[in-house]
């Protein structure tokens, strides 16, 4: 489990490491991991068809989807991996307003306080930046408003549709969309394909291992695992990212103090919230298979996230 969590942690890391625009990352990982659940759906035989009714939702969010992921790599191409990570984290504050609008759901001051505290820690970290900074703060902020989108109606539309149809869909929408606005700005041409071998390979690792292989073995690992342990280790991957940045970006020459004290009220406020669904769950007493299909979204999110 840990193994998939440094994946997605990873994927922040290579944001750095690719030397390509924050665009260019976006359509090969989309292009990549969209050829990989396109053959695992033929190998294992699976049926590529879809409800008409529901295909404008996930064009919708397939849109979000590569939205944010774009602003996500603008925020770490301008900053560090670790503030681009740390933003992401902020998309529970968001789910907190948007589930009550969309999923009908109650609204819960607990999460609202939780939300606060996670504000709390932005100021910390946001503490001294530069304006190029402040622009990536931004970025990464939206970025995890998108997130946050997507989450929650993700969560409605997989009551109909399987988790894995709703990913492979999305990504396809979302590779069209970053294909017409790279034509739009005149950036789909054959300059695209110039890159380093380096490049390359770590575009092969993005698309296929942190993208595709990360979804298709989580599902696995749920059923070994249980719903609790997954769901909860999900939640360390901002630690996963900051460690990975301080050895290999060697990030922590460029962080101050305040960074890592409003990046230590983040990380507890999303491992406490972690702790507080798992319990609230348990009291609610689920249907099995609810449950098991709530983490699956959770999972979703997550991959889409990183």
């Amino acid at each position: 489990m840990h193994l998939i969590i440094f994946m997605w942690g990873f994927t922040g890391i290579l944001g750095k490491l690719i030397q390509l625009d924050a665009i260019i990352i976006v359509w090969y990982r989309i292009l990549i991991a969209v050829s990989v659940l396109f053959l695992f759906f033929i190998l294992t035989k699976k049926s590529f068809k879809i409800q008409k009714k529901h295909l404008w939702k996930i064009s919708l969010v397939g849109m979000i989807v590569a939205s944010h992921w774009l602003t996500f790599y603008y925020s770490i191409q301008l900053s560090t991996a670790s503030l681009g990570i740390l933003c992401l984290s902020t998309t529970t504050l968001h789910v907190t307003w948007l589930e009550p609008l969309v999923m009908k759901r109650r609204f819960s001051w607990i999460e609202f306080l939780l939300s606060c505290c996670v504000v709390y820690g932005i100021y910390f970290v946001a503490g001294d930046f530069s304006p190029k900074e402040m622009t990536a703060l931004y970025f990464g902020l939206l970025s995890a408003l998108c997130a946050a989108l997507f989450s929650v109606f993700n969560a409605k539309i997989s009551q109909e549709v399987p988790s894995t149809h709703i990913t492979l869909y999305e990504l396809i929408v979302g590779f069209i969309f970053v294909s017409i606005f790279l034509i739009s700005i005149g950036r789909m041409n054959v300059a695209i394909l110039q890159m380093t071998y380096s490049d390359f390979g770590w575009l092969l690792f993005l698309g296929i291992l942190c993208t595709s292989f990360a979804f298709l073995v989580t599902i696995d690992i749920i059923k070994r695992l249980g719903t609790f342990t997954v769901s909860l280790s999900i939640n360390l991957e901002p630690v996963y990212t900051i460690l990975l940045a301080i050895f290999i970006l060697k990030e922590h020459q460029l962080l101050n103090s305040n960074f890592y004290i409003g990046a230590m009220i983040i990380i507890f406020v999303v491992l406490l919230n972690g702790l507080l669904k798992h319990y609230q769950k348990k009291k609610e007493n689920r249907k099995p298979n609810l449950i098991v299909n709530t983490v699956l979204i959770a999972i979703l999110k997550h991959l889409q996230e990183s």
